[in-house]
Formats: C-alpha cells, structure tokens, sequence
C-alpha cells in the first residue's frame, strides 16, 4: 500500500526545491526627489516677504530721509544673505538698472515729487520676493510769514479782544509746522499745529485772541513759523518770522475817560 506513494512524494520534493532555487524578481522603488528639486509642472512657492520678516535681509542706508525740495538724494540698498538673484528699486522717480550684485545705489539730482515711496525689492532663487520701503520726507520751509489783526479798523480799546493773525505761505509738510505768537520775546501759549496728511505746499492760517491793556501800548506781536522734522531733519530747523506789529501804532481809547450825561 505504501509503495505506489513514493514516486508521488519523490515529484512534489522535486518540484518544491526547484522553486526555492530559481531566481524571484524583486520591485525595488524609485528613489525620492531631491528636496530642492521640483517635480515638471510644479510651478515654484512664491511668497511675499517684507523688509522686517524673517528670510528678507535687505537694508537700506540712510534708514530714513529728510530731503528739501530740489535738492540732490542718495540710498543704498543691499542684501545681507545668498539666494536672492536680482536687486531692484521701484521709485516714482528714475530708478537704476536692478543688478545681480549684493548692493544697489539709487541716486537722483533733484527731488520734484511730493510723497514720494521709494521701495527697495529682492527676487529669491526659490521664486519668493521680499521688499522694504525707505520713509522720505520732502519739506518746503515757508516761502513768506506775516501778522495782522483781524478785522481792525478804528483804534483799539482797552480791555477788548481782539484776534491775531499769522498767515504761513506755501510750505510743506503742513502736518510738521509748529506756529508760536510772541509779544516781545515772550510766547503767547503753546506753539499751535494742524493734522493734516497733504504733503504738496500749502498756506495755512494761524489765529491767537488778545485783550491788550493800556500797559501793553507799545508792545510788539509778531510769529515764528518752524518745522519740526525730527532728528533726520537739517542741523538747523528751517525757522521764519514774520514782521511785528506795534501797538503803538494804534490809539487805545480808555472807555472810563468818557462821561455822557
């Protein structure tokens, strides 16, 4: 009974061990793409940076400018880092070439535009952008300052009120002016100013009430316009004055003087 089995056993080693050693083709995968490799068609991050994020090393030198209308500017822009393949400036007024250098010079003979932004921009390799804005600011001192009184025209009486007036011609930024009144070398208050966003030249109006006694007869009013441009400014504030206005050159009329019966 055990015989005619043998051959079957001796078929079923024959044909497992030839399995076991032929050749089995193994699936090996594709290596990864290189991190800094895109795959086609893929088109490349791009992401806005500006000048005070992290990844936008660009800075610009002076930090800022205070520059007087018609004179001559110059800034410098550049890039602290690799990996950024164009510098440029956008600027309302002539620009530079933009350069693959690590810096760039923008220079202009005169300034003849008001609230004007220059921008300093980077392109990164990887297709991001980043740029950083150079705060300017275009003055005018004032072109001419005068005083008057308002509204005057007989003698002036004693113990009334009357309205000074100081008008500043042509000047700019307005926002930056500070106005004062003095009589004699003493100021009358605080120096007066305006809010205001206008940057072009205007002429503003500054107005200060008086009630002139008998003891001020003679006395000189007059008013000093001045900008005030910060540490970035001129060395010396750009200051004008106006004439001066005597009261002596005006009658006061002491009411108590008169007696109607």
């Amino acid at each position: 009974m055990c015989a005619p089995g043998r051959p079957i056993a001796l078929l079923l080693l024959y044909v497992i061990s030839s399995a076991s050693s032929s050749p089995v083709p193994t699936l090996t995968p594709a290596p990864p793409l290189p991190l800094q490799v895109l795959p086609p068609g893929t088109p490349p991050p791009s992401t806005p940076l500006s000048g005070s994020a992290a990844g936008c090393p660009l800075t610009v030198s002076p930090s800022t400018l205070v520059v007087r209308f018609g004179d001559p500017v110059t800034a410098n822009c550049s890039v602290s880092q690799m990996g950024f393949s164009l510098l440029g400036w956008k600027v309302s007024l002539p620009t530079p070439e933009p350069t693959m250098d690590r810096f760039l010079v923008w220079r202009v003979d005169r300034i003849t535009d008001w609230g004007i932004q220059p921008v300093c921009y980077a392109l990164a390799d990887t297709g991001g952008k980043c740029d950083i804005t150079l705060p300017l600011t275009v003055y005018k001192p004032p072109q001419n300052v005068s005083i008057s009184f308002v509204n005057l025209t007989g003698p002036m009486l004693e113990g009334r009120q009357y309205t000074l007036q100081c008008t500043v011609e042509h000047v700019a930024p307005v926002k930056d002016l500070r106005v004062t009144f003095y009589r004699g070398q003493t100021a009358l208050g605080q120096p007066q100013s305006i809010n205001s966003t206008v940057e072009t030249p205007v002429t503003q109006i500054f107005t200060l009430d008086i009630s002139p006694g008998r003891e001020e007869d003679g006395a000189e009013y007059w008013c000093e316009a001045k900008l005030e441009l910060g540490l970035d400014g001129p060395e010396l504030p750009s200051v004008v004055t106006s004439q001066k206005v005597t009261t002596c050159e005006l009658f006061f009329l002491n009411l108590s003087f008169l007696n109607i019966n």
